[in-house]
């Protein structure tokens, strides 16, 4: 599985507006069929530039599903945000692979 990791610094200006945004944006990009989960996160770490920052975190099953986002939505969907909010908004984007997740295990004395 592939993680589409988005991290967005918002400016405080437009920080409600934005967060309001976000509550159709991600189900928007879940509705593209090319992911099956989204976890929206805040980043608990001031900025020097100040502003608020979160993070999105998209699971897709593949990275062919990864790469047919990019081909087939990612534009439009970045552009809607982009004509929203534009310079009050600075993002950058990474892709992670998981290679395994752990679970806490029942020890019992």
């Amino acid at each position: 599985m592939y993680i589409y990791n988005v991290t967005i610094n918002i400016d405080e200006t437009v920080h409600e507006e934005w967060l309001t945004f976000m509550e159709t944006h991600i189900p928007d990009v879940l509705n593209t069929g090319k992911f099956i989960s989204a976890k929206f996160t805040e980043v608990l770490v001031e900025e020097d530039m100040g502003g608020k920052t979160y993070s999105i975190q998209y699971t897709a099953n593949s990275k062919e599903d990864l790469e047919a986002y990019y081909k087939e939505d990612a534009d439009k969907l970045k552009a809607e945000s982009l004509k929203k909010f534009g310079s009050k908004m600075l993002a950058f984007r990474t892709e992670l692979r998981i290679i395994k997740e752990f679970y806490p295990t029942n020890v019992s004395d």
